[in-house]
């Protein structure tokens, strides 16, 4: 099957679902960055900044960051045709952009012989599901997104800045 000129690797010759068979690529080393967003209601981006991003639930910032780094090394378990994958390195980093926004990038590395550009999406939108969780006792009116693939490195071509 192709779209705009290009085969979508996950099927086969009849249409049907299947993984992709990598054993025939080289192990390189291999690198994606992705981001999320949060956004606040002003009044409510005002009381974190204010708690210093903490919630009754405990720090927010720290337990995003655990919560991404679980979700990167359990994309296999979530996307259905990831290969599990050793991950070499995983870097998630939480800021304020602008007064009512969060931004949440998350970095990830391994040595392998198919790239991470899902772990780190998986990685930066479960820390960004999980700030919603902590913080929505204060609104229901927190949007995440958009969660989008900032670079890649490593395998056929390279993509942005991993």
């Amino acid at each position: 099957m192709a779209t705009r000129g290009k085969i979508l690797t996950h099927l086969d010759a009849a249409g049907l679902p299947a993984m992709v068979d990598v054993s025939a690529k080289a192990v390189t080393a291999r690198g994606a960055k992705a981001e999320c967003r949060v956004r606040f209601p002003k009044d409510v981006a005002a009381q974190l900044r204010g708690n210093g991003l903490r919630s009754a639930k405990g720090g927010i910032v720290e337990t995003a960051i655990i919560a991404g780094t679980m979700a990167v090394k359990r994309t296999h378990e979530l996307i259905p045709f990831c290969h599990p994958l050793p991950i070499d390195g995983c870097r998630i980093g939480i800021a304020w952009e602008g007064d009512s926004a969060l931004r949440i990038e998350c970095a990830v590395k391994t040595t392998h012989r198919t790239g991470v550009e899902m772990e780190a999406l998986t990685g930066a939108t479960v820390a960004a599901l999980t700030v919603y969780d902590m913080c929505k006792a204060l609104s229901h009116r927190i949007v995440i997104g958009p969660a989008r693939l900032l670079g890649k490195r490593g395998g056929k071509r390279d993509f942005g800045a991993a």
